[in-house]
């Protein structure tokens, strides 16, 4: 439960209340995540032309390396959401979309038109189609904001593609990126604060900011951010700054929040949430994962 003691860890509500020289400017910067979700379906009509708006997305050489599996049974939405980390939001969605890279579909048109095919084996074409099926994603995002409905990203797919594989009959050469939540909101919820233009646009060349100016930017978007210490939580910490940077440096982290007097924003992100001797795991698990999906782009080119 989010309170001033142990606040959400996705920053505070941001209430701008400024006014935007059309509708689409305003559903841009005021999208928000939507995690609650009203008892009411999504017209046939107003889903199709959302997804319409997937269809039109950018995409490298128009060759369109996505596909969206739509999710509405109630008990695929039950499994789904157990998979997805009891994300229980995911049942009271009406709908969710789960996109996925393409290759199965460009392969089989390519074996039926007689010409080579190398994709799955190409970085080049994996970096390129996980871009164009997130910029898919994000035109459905918006789309749906402006058509009055909601939506919240779910990226615990990553742990799970292979029972993914399984509950969607993917065949090889597609792989599940992320998921998109979608119905229409019980309240309208608030976007988030975020760094500013000042911070993530820079003219020309990279500008490397001062201590002062970082830390000052971070203070902005996450003002009087606290959680509260407790045992657990020291102890947490004090693991993982161990595991990841030594015994010295957990000593001068749990004496910098006993000195603070709370956890800061930082620390609780990559201390207990995103916890940093965790998230570097598993990569050779992921390589085996994507050679059974039938990817081998990470493998020396034989000829």
């Amino acid at each position: 439960m989010q309170n001033e003691k142990n606040p959400s860890h996705h920053g505070v509500d941001d209430k701008t209340g400024v006014s935007y020289p059309n509708e689409t400017m305003r559903v841009l910067i005021e999208r928000a995540s939507c995690r609650s979700f009203a008892d009411k379906k999504i017209p046939p009509d107003v889903l199709d032309l959302i997804l319409e708006a997937g269809n039109r997305a950018a995409t490298g050489g128009n060759l369109q390396p996505y596909s969206i599996i739509k999710i509405g049974k109630d008990d695929t939405k039950r499994t789904l959401a157990k998979l997805c980390e009891d994300q229980d939001f995911i049942i009271t969605a009406p709908i969710n979309l789960l996109f996925c890279i393409d290759f199965y579909r460009l392969h089989r048109w390519a074996e039926l038109e007689s010409a080579p095919f190398s994709a799955t084996d190409s970085f080049r074409h994996f970096w390129i189609s996980f871009q164009d099926t997130i910029i898919a994603a994000q035109n459905i995002c918006t789309a749906a904001d402006a058509m009055g409905l909601g939506s919240v990203y779910v990226g615990t797919t990553i742990d799970c593609p292979r029972e993914l594989k399984e509950l969607f009959a993917l065949p090889d050469g597609v792989f599940p990126v992320v998921l998109l939540s979608l119905g229409y909101p019980k309240v309208r919820p608030f976007s988030r604060k975020k760094l500013g233009i000042k911070t993530l646009v820079h003219d020309e060349s990279y500008h490397i900011p001062t201590d002062q100016e970082l830390l000052a930017a971070f203070k902005t978007k996450y003002p009087d951010w606290k959680k509260e210490i407790t045992d657990d939580r020291m102890e947490m910490i004090g693991l993982v700054c161990r595991t990841v940077h030594g015994t010295e440096f957990e000593q001068a982290c749990l004496a910098k929040i006993r000195q603070q007097g709370y956890i800061n924003v930082v620390q609780n992100y990559f201390g207990l949430h995103y916890r940093a001797d965790l998230m570097p795991q598993g990569t050779e698990e992921y390589l085996k994962i994507m050679e059974e999906f039938g990817f081998g782009w990470f493998r020396k080119p034989t000829a």
